[in-house]
Formats: C-alpha cells, sequence, structure tokens
C-alpha cells in the first residue's frame, strides 16, 4: 500500500498543475455552500440577539419591519417619523421606560444615532476610551466607525449633508469627538451616537447666534446694524461662546423621533402597554422586535433552501464534470496503463493506483476547503453584519 501511495504521489506531482485544477474545483464545491451557510447562520444570530434583547419599539404605523430595521440597525430604511409626544406618552403611562431615537443622518458614512443617556444604560455599552456625553454638539463613536473614520477623542466629526442644495436654511453640524464604546459586535459598533438635542441641531430645528463681527463676517454697518457677508456657511459650529445661544422653536413634544424603545420591568407591563396601542385609529404602532424577527428569518430560511438546492444541482454538474475530466484523463494515459501491464502489473494494482490518486485529491481537498473556512470565519460573520446593518 505504501508503494502505492508512492507512485500516486509521483505521478501527481509530475502532473501539479492539472492536479492543482481538481484540487481546487473540489475545495471549491466544498467550501461555497458551507461558507454561504456560515453566513446565513450568522446574520440569523445577529437578527435574532439583538431583537431578543430589545423588548418593545413603538414607530409610526406601517411597515414594522422599516421600523425595527432602524431603530435597531440603524440602516437606511426611514419609517414614518413620530414626535416626542410619543416618549411623554410611555412615560406617562408608568409601564416602561421610553428611549428615543432619531436615526436620519449620517456623519462620515457613519449612522448618526440621537438618543439618551438610557440608552447606553439599555445596551451596557462601555466607554473604551474618553467619556460620555455631556453637552450638546458632542459624540461618542462606537468602536468600528472609530476606526473606520480613524479619529478619537478631542478629534471633530462634521455630519454629511443631505443635499447639496439645501435651500432651507440648514448645515452640517461640527460635533467634538468626547469618547469612543468599547466594541460589543453589534451595529452598536458603527454608530456616531449624540444627544438627542444634538440630532434636532442637525435638521435644523434648534439653532444659535453667532456674533458675525467676530467671525469676521460683517461687511458694513447701517443706521447702527451690522450688515453681514453673503457667504455661505459651511457647517454649524457648537463653542463655550454660542452654546447658551442655542434654542428650539415650537413646542418640545412636536419635536421629531424615528422611534422609541420601550422597555417595561416585566411581562404584565409589557402586555398592559401593547394592549394601548391597539386601535387600527392610532397613528403609532409597538411592535415587538423578536416577533418581526422571525418573519423575516422564515424568509431567509426560505432562500436558504433555495440556495441549498441550487448548491446541490451545481454540486452534482460539477462532479460530473471533474469525473468526466478523470475519465479522459484515464483514456490519456491508456498508454501508460498498457506498458504497466506488460511490465507485469495486475489490474488491481492499476485500480489501487487510480483510486489512491483520486484519494490524495480529495482529501487534499477537503483539507483545503477546512482551512479556507477556519481562516475566513471572522470575515463570514463581519459580511453577515454587513448584510444586516448596511447603509445602502
Amino acid at each position: 500500500m505504501t508503494d502505492t501511495f508512492f507512485l500516486a504521489l509521483a505521478y501527481i506531482r509530475h502532473h501539479a498543475l492539472r492536479s492543482a485544477v481538481l484540487v481546487l474545483a473540489l475545495a471549491l464545491i466544498v467550501f461555497v455552500p458551507l461558507a454561504t451557510r456560515k453566513v446565513l447562520d450568522a446574520a440569523e444570530s445577529q437578527l435574532t440577539a439583538r431583537a431578543a434583547a430589545t423588548p418593545l419599539m413603538v414607530g409610526a404605523r406601517g411597515s414594522a419591519l422599516d421600523l425595527m430595521m432602524n431603530g435597531l440597525y440603524f440602516t437606511a430604511d426611514r419609517p414614518e417619523r413620530i414626535n416626542m409626544a410619543a416618549v411623554d406618552r410611555v412615560w406617562d403611562g408608568g409601564l416602561a421606560i421610553a428611549i428615543p431615537l432619531h436615526v436620519r443622518f449620517t456623519a462620515g458614512g457613519q449612522p448618526v444615532v440621537g438618543t439618551s443617556l438610557d440608552y447606553f444604560d439599555f445596551r451596557s455599552l462601555q466607554i473604551a476610551e474618553g467619556r460620555p456625553l455631556a453637552l450638546l454638539g458632542e459624540a461618542v463613536l462606537g468602536a468600528s466607525a472609530a476606526r473606520r473614520l480613524g479619529i478619537g477623542p478631542g478629534d471633530l466629526l462634521v455630519s454629511d449633508p443631505e443635499n447639496l442644495f439645501d435651500i432651507a436654511g440648514t448645515y452640517p453640524l461640527e460635533m467634538k469627538v468626547v469618547g469612543t464604546l468599547a466594541p460589543t459586535g453589534t451595529a452598536d459598533d458603527d454608530a456616531v451616537f449624540v444627544d438627542i438635542s444634538t440630532a434636532w441641531v442637525i435638521e435644523g430645528i434648534g439653532h444659535g447666534h453667532d456674533d458675525v463681527v467676530e467671525q469676521g463676517m460683517a461687511v458694513g454697518e447701517n443706521g447702527g446694524e451690522v450688515i453681514a457677508s453673503s457667504a455661505l456657511t459651511q457647517f454649524t459650529r457648537i463653542t463655550e461662546d454660542n452654546i447658551d445661544s442655542f434654542h428650539f422653536h415650537g413646542p418640545p413634544q412636536d419635536y421629531p423621533i424615528s422611534s422609541l424603545i420601550a422597555v417595561p420591568p416585566d411581562a404584565r407591563n409589557a402586555a398592559v402597554l401593547r394592549g394601548r396601542y391597539l386601535d387600527p385609529g392610532d397613528p403609532t404602532q409597538i411592535v415587538v422586535p423578536e416577533t418581526v424577527v422571525r418573519g423575516l428569518l422564515d424568509t431567509i430560511f426560505r432562500i436558504g433552501r433555495v440556495l441549498d438546492a441550487v448548491f446541490v444541482i451545481v454540486g452534482a454538474a460539477a462532479l460530473i464534470a471533474v469525473a468526466l475530466a478523470g475519465y479522459l484523463s484515464l483514456k490519456l494515459r491508456s498508454g501508460e496503463v498498457e506498458t504497466a501491464f506488460r511490465l507485469g502489473c495486475q489490474r488491481s494494482m492499476i485500480a489501487r493506483l487510480l483510486g489512491a490518486e483520486t484519494l490524495i485529491i480529495a482529501v487534499t481537498s477537503l483539507c483545503l476547503a477546512a482551512a479556507t473556512l477556519a481562516v475566513t470565519s471572522h470575515l463570514m460573520d463581519d459580511v453577515a453584519v454587513w448584510l444586516v446593518t448596511t447603509q445602502r
């Protein structure tokens, strides 16, 4: 048997290129379906864990999936917005803690999440460097967001403009980064967290009054009134000198939010709170994220089953092609086989030799597929997170 494998290895080394192609083809046949299944499993884990950790969400009546994806994973899905009156409604009911979420803008391509300090306690987010939010215009970065943007505490970050031709008079906001969060492996790692009031400043609801003389934008004076330059302001800046001048117009209960997380202390309070949103005429709805995720996962599983069937068909076709290549290779080796017979080799010896070559190539392919799967395992987890939290 040792001699058989020695001759088989010698043949494989002599035809290295052809053998390498067969190894790669078989490895891909094994690797692709396993990798796809791993990505789907990781995506399921990401979706399920975060949804299960979020008791209830309140938002505008409409797509529960858009509401959940925007509020839990900070995606670009934009459900109809509600206002702070919905937050007051939950607080006044005394059944749950209400955590507002304003998810609309981005900064450096990362989602800007306006919320309250209760959110950090709810998600058990820990400051890795710097300090928590304290003042208007400050930002705390998730671990991945800080890495991608290449900034940290003490740096400045400007929010992305929604429209380069915005005529509403709103400008991007320059925010001071005061802290970065420890990695969590969730969508929080990709976010730029600000106070809810800071998000309203970005939206243009809140603004301050700058001294145009001190900023060098005054071009003259007429009757005691300063004439300001027509130069466009590139972005809003909140400083120690002008922070006290920032204010908001309109009733606070009318200020917009994307949704809110309701955290009841027990199942009884949760059931009572859900009962208060049963009226179909109510412009707001309450959803259980875990239930919504289950519906989404059912769709993913159906897609997974279709992919499994496709992989079986494609894999079978690939194996047939490999078998055909082996058959043609055997035909090309008919001269070698005839020479072996004339030297006294039995047919069983030829069969063992071909079997050894096949076994070596198959085992090498399986080892290559397993090694590639192990090496790229963390990348597949990242792919799963990207599929869940992608902004585009």
